[in-house]
């Protein structure tokens, strides 16, 4: 039951936001409709990835899911030039086409039956071509969630702290929407997630996993305010790496060549980016009249007094 345990997550950040606000630890932004209605769109596309990313597994295997995930950097790198000014150099291409193949290696096998079951459709492989739709719309709403939210902090003046709010108790409804209506609230099914002997634990597994929601949101709108949207992606990418190497070191998963290879070049990826966003070269900057907005609503909030 996804949706419910994000439904759990968002409560809890919720009431981790009242309780050290109460206690005078941070500060955010009292709630206002005008505002709401104004953030929505961007919850709309989180809940659209999520439930997206949710449909395009059952039918793609993990590492099909996450080349496609890699590939959406460069959507969303080029959204940034489209929406904020930027531009994207050799160097940072190069890192990307790095990632990517990165996933291509770790996941050959995977990949290699996924375009096979394309080249030669049957009615029993059909099921893939859908998964493949579903990842078309995950990617499209992943690069919309990132790209808005960071466009909507800069016009909005938002902390991060108001990111997490807006962000969280907005989603509560359309998380818990799709639970009623999608999952099986059935009590046989609810005796078989919360079993007597371990429902306590499992209640409090998800309530502690509520706290870890609060600090990833907190992090989350961090990085997207501060770097750029490419890089709060790229840092989802390289995050898979230490994870990939625990489980080799810790949980006897084998060392095969092509996992170690996988492994490597994602590190010389992220070198790459870094080295990248670090020395920039000067290019020639792609514009347009929705990043010219932005550049101006940020010299106006400049202005404002924090």
């Amino acid at each position: 039951m996804v949706f419910l345990l994000l439904t759990v997550q968002s409560i809890v950040t919720i009431l981790f936001l009242q309780v050290f606000k109460f206690l005078n630890l941070i500060k955010y932004r009292e709630y206002s409709h005008e505002e709401a209605k104004k953030w929505y769109p961007i919850v709309i596309f989180l809940v659209a990835m999520i439930y997206t990313g949710s449909k395009a597994l059952q039918y793609l295997p993990i590492p099909v899911y996450t080349i496609f995930k890699n590939l959406t950097i460069i959507l969303i790198a080029y959204g940034e030039v489209l929406w904020f000014g930027g531009s994207v150099s050799s160097l940072m291409m190069l890192s990307f086409a790095l990632m990517t193949l990165s996933s291509v290696i770790a996941g050959w096998n995977d990949v290699f039956n996924a375009l096979d079951s394309v080249l030669n459709v049957t009615l029993a492989e059909a099921k893939i071509i859908v998964g493949y739709f579903w990842m078309a719309v995950n990617c499209l709403s992943s690069a919309a969630f990132v790209l808005y939210m960071r466009k909507r902090i800069k016009l909005t003046n938002f902390k991060d702290f108001d990111t997490v709010y807006y962000n969280n108790l907005l989603s509560i409804p359309l998380l818990l929407l799709p639970s009623l209506l999608l999952e099986n609230w059935s009590i046989e099914n609810l005796e078989f997630n919360f079993p007597p002997e371990e429902r306590q634990a499992r209640i409090w597994a998800m309530i502690f996993s509520g706290v870890s929601a609060f600090g990833m949101s907190y992090a989350s709108a961090w990085c997207v305010r501060t770097t750029s949207s490419t890089t709060y992606s790229m840092v989802g990418s390289l995050n898979k790496l230490p994870i990939a190497i625990s489980g080799i070191v810790f949980f006897g998963d084998k060392a095969t060549f092509g996992n170690v290879t996988a492994i490597f070049m994602g590190f010389v990826a992220g070198i790459v980016y870094s080295y990248a966003k670090a020395f920039p070269k000067s290019a020639i900057t792609v514009t347009s009249a929705s990043s010219q907005s932005y550049m101006d609503a940020s010299k106006d909030n400049e202005k404002l007094p924090s």
